[in-house]
């Protein structure tokens, strides 16, 4: 796949991630790759606030993208975050094989589209936590 990182067509969303070329429904986009680490070693990197990027598998392994700006699955944005884009939707999902993390598009992306990917309703349950508690700003 031909993607490309630059700025996300959803508000305070920083960066986003993009196809220079047509992707097929079903196609695999990219793999979620980082540092292998477990949830133990997780906990400690959210406590030294060197965290934002993480994909849990399982206890034992979890994908940390935070310290691999290089890989970039990393940039693709939820299109049901906190802000949202008129006419913007997700259209990929995760899908975890053998123990690997990979987006996967749901339907036809267009060259040019924005890849967006849903993080789950528990993900943002807890940013809006966070928000709502002082403990992080966005």
């Amino acid at each position: 796949m031909a993607l490309i990182v630059k700025r996300s067509q959803i508000p305070k969303s920083g960066k986003g991630l993009f196809t220079t070329k047509g992707i097929k429904a079903g196609s695999k986009v990219i793999e979620y790759k980082g540092e292998i680490i477990d949830w133990k070693e997780y906990s400690k990197r959210v406590e030294n606030n060197e965290d934002g990027y993480l994909f849990y598998i399982d206890k034992n392994r979890c994908i940390d993208a935070f310290p691999t700006p290089q890989y970039k699955a990393r940039y693709a944005n939820d299109a049901r975050g906190l802000v949202r884009a008129k006419g913007l939707k997700n259209n990929c999902e995760y899908d975890i094989s053998d123990n690997k993390c990979f987006i996967i598009a749901l339907k036809d992306i267009k060259a040019g589209e924005e890849i967006f990917v849903d993080y789950t309703k528990g993900y943002w349950d807890v940013i809006r936590y966070n928000i709502k508690h002082g403990y992080y700003n966005n």
